[in-house]
């Protein structure tokens, strides 16, 4: 069995990590991995394959800087030769990002089946190229792996219970991810104990939705100013959220540094007394680390978070971000449910695609 890995942003290295320890497990899989190119700065890429003991890609597409549709077009067409080439029997995709549509995409149209970890996320926000390619992404694929309950729900509103496809609720390998680096975090985090140990908020902007919003941008820039007037906050500066605040001429007046590794991200989550991020993902990790989180957007794919009081959606206002920051600030949560599959999710998703892959073998046979 061979299944061809797409990946191009960091959110994806670090599923991909969970995954392909698992194949490791596997010998009768062999996978092979393709990074597209998509971020492509060492601090945000290279280094996620060294720390986390990722498989070297056998394939780089290296496309990058180029708008959404040159983008994604580039890496079909890259995607479509190798598929030719390495004849996989599953093309694998994490998420939301042009990456991920790509593959899937390139994939379909070949007659490779599918398979989208972390299906059945919904914003319900299509002015959000995430939700464009997540819906896409999942409508054209065979295998839905689904994080969460929430998630599984979406599909069935949208009628999926009538299409030929495998809709699975595996849990999210985030969390496997976020219970296994943790173990190794202190150790390889290049972050001093002088800069952990303090009170401070860990802080992402990335967003399109707010980055390419001068308005909402610069409410979000207040807010996290007055916020840092009297509690610190730290911001890993995103390269694209840097050259923006720069055209725009917006001041960051908060504790800025490079972008980091995830170990110093774990690291970061470890020691921070809240989260404030427009990510997916932080917004779980925040979870996972057993942190509340204020979420610098108008709506989540997480929605179990906010039912559960662990996260509240913060729109660009900055009163109202700080009238949030302190009610998170202050609130304590129960962190022991389980919402998330408990750290199992990539042994189901291996143990399903084998199960796939063999059963239509043997149909075919």
């Amino acid at each position: 069995m061979k299944i061809l890995t797409v990946v191009g942003a960091r959110p994806q290295f670090v599923k991909a990590a969970v995954i392909s320890r698992e194949v490791a497990n596997h010998p009768e899989i062999e996978e092979v991995i393709v990074h597209t190119g998509q971020h492509f700065d060492s601090n945000m890429s290279d280094v996620f394959f060294e720390e986390m003991s990722i498989p070297k890609p056998k394939y780089n597409l290296d496309i990058h800087g180029l708008n959404h549709g040159a983008m994604t077009g580039k890496m079909l067409e890259g995607i479509e030769d190798l598929i030719i080439k390495e004849r996989p029997d599953v093309l694998l995709v994490y998420g939301d990002t042009n990456s991920t549509l790509a593959g899937a995409l390139a994939a379909r149209k070949l007659h490779v089946r599918v398979a989208h970890v972390e299906a059945g996320l919904r914003s319900f926000n299509m002015a959000m190229p995430e939700e464009v390619n997540r819906i896409l992404t999942d409508r054209i694929s065979n295998l839905l792996f689904c994080p969460t309950d929430s998630a599984v729900r979406n599909l069935e509103a949208e009628g999926y219970d009538a299409f030929d496809v495998s809709v699975i609720k595996s849990g999210d390998v985030m969390q496997d991810a976020a219970l296994f680096y943790a173990k190794e975090s202190a150790e390889k985090a290049k972050l001093s104990k002088d800069f952990l140990d303090r009170d401070f908020v860990l802080c992402t902007l990335h967003r399109a939705e707010n980055t390419d919003d001068p308005n909402r941008l610069k409410e979000l820039v207040e807010g996290l100013n007055r916020i840092h007037s009297s509690t610190p906050v730290v911001l890993p500066l995103h390269p694209r959220t840097k050259g923006v605040l720069e055209k725009q001429g917006l001041k960051l007046n908060v504790e800025l540094i490079d972008p980091v590794g995830y170990f110093e991200m774990i690291e970061l989550l470890k020691h921070c007394s809240l989260v404030m991020t427009d990510s997916g993902g932080l917004q779980k990790e925040a979870f996972f680390f057993k942190k509340n989180c204020v979420t610098m957007r108008d709506q989540t794919e997480w929605i179990e978070l906010v039912n559960n009081g662990f996260n509240v959606l913060a729109s660009a206002n900055a009163d109202e971000l700080i009238e949030k920051f302190e009610l998170m600030r202050s609130r304590s949560n129960d962190f022991e449910i389980d919402l998330y599959g408990g750290g199992q999710a990539a042994k189901r998703i291996i143990a399903d695609l084998v199960k796939t892959v063999k059963s239509t073998t043997l149909t075919n046979a």
